[in-house]
């Protein structure tokens, strides 16, 4: 049984350590260099005496980015993920809820880092990622985790607009993640790609995903959405079999006729959620990609993620609504 989140990433190196996890237009990360940054990160926070502290990661979207999450739970901390595309006083409300002592960052967003003030320390990526690992500091602080520890604190603006922390500990996405994974058939052949910013626990389906069976994910350029063309070129390219998308990025494709240029040739699992899918634009994609799994999830973010699941097995009617459908495993 598993009891911490970790563990999928320290099965899956012994399997495939030179494999692909992680990979945007610009880099990309194996599972070994994936695990030896994160354990070096984790390392560098005992050395600040940091633990069960909140720790900010503010990088812009990249395989480090998964590194520094990690890293960050290898030292016994919890990560607040942010990024610059927030607004600065949202990011700002944030921090003062959190009371963070250290910031992980990267070169372009240092500065930035370095304006919210003199309480925190602001620490490069790339220096925390050349920490000598100390193996046995690593392994005591994992041998004193337990599966309510806190993973991160994710924000939403709740329905006063105010940033509301909610915070996931192991068990909670450990459960959703092995469940969601059953349900959307998850291998070590799936090729995700990942549309969803890296501060919505959104992100958890493919970060995870990827981590337990050994899979690859690929982060779709944000500019590729407003180019729904280029967008089908991208999963094709890549060989993207799997995607866990809000509904407007679905329809983005399916409403501007760039099905009569251009098909997802390698999707096999479609989930989708956070929005209601119009039946119109669903039916399309159906009929264009009529073996893939269609899949609707439904859930708030504190149901870690998504708590209800819909394996979409037939034609509806223009007046009908897909369901939310039945609760996962526990």
């Amino acid at each position: 049984m598993r009891k911490n989140i970790l563990t999928y990433l320290e099965e899956t190196v012994k399997e495939v350590p030179d494999k692909t996890a992680f990979a945007d237009d610009a880099s990309s990360l194996t599972f070994q260099q994936l695990s030896n940054y994160a354990m070096a990160i984790g390392t560098l926070l005992s050395e600040k005496n940091l633990y069960k502290e909140p720790v900010v990661v503010l990088m812009d979207k990249s395989p480090d980015t998964i590194a520094a999450f990690l890293g960050v739970v290898y030292g016994g901390c919890y990560y607040i993920p942010m990024d610059a595309e927030m607004p600065k006083l949202r990011m700002e409300l944030i921090l003062e809820k959190v009371q963070s002592k250290l910031i992980i960052t990267d070169e372009k967003n240092y500065d930035l880092a370095r304006s919210f003030g003199t309480n925190m320390q602001v620490v490069l990526f790339k220096d925390a990622a050349k920490t000598m690992v100390q193996p046995a500091v690593i392994e005591n602080i994992r041998n004193k985790a337990l599966d309510i520890d806190p993973i991160y604190v994710v924000f939403t603006s709740g329905s006063t607009g105010v940033p509301k922390g909610v915070t996931a500990c192991h068990r909670s996405v450990i459960d959703y993640v092995d469940s969601l994974s059953e349900v959307l058939a998850f291998n070590r052949d799936s090729v995700f790609g990942n549309q969803t910013p890296l501060y919505f626990d959104a992100c958890l389906k493919e970060v995870f995903g990827t981590l337990k069976f050994g899979g690859t994910t690929y982060f779709v350029p944000k500019s590729y959405f407003m180019f729904p063309l280029k967008l089908v070129e991208y999963l094709n390219e890549h060989k993207i079999n799997t995607v866990c998308w809000v509904v407007s990025a679905l329809t983005v494709i399916s409403s501007t006729g760039t099905f009569e240029e251009a098909v997802p040739k390698y999707l096999k699992t479609i989930a989708f959620g956070s929005e209601v899918f119009p039946i119109k634009q669903f039916n399309l994609w159906r009929s264009v990609l009529p073996d893939a799994k269609f899949i609707n999830l439904y859930g708030p973010t504190e149901g870690t993620g998504m708590c209800c699941y819909y394996k979409v097995d037939r034609e509806f009617e223009l007046d009908e609504a897909i369901p939310v459908g039945r609760p996962f495993k526990n």
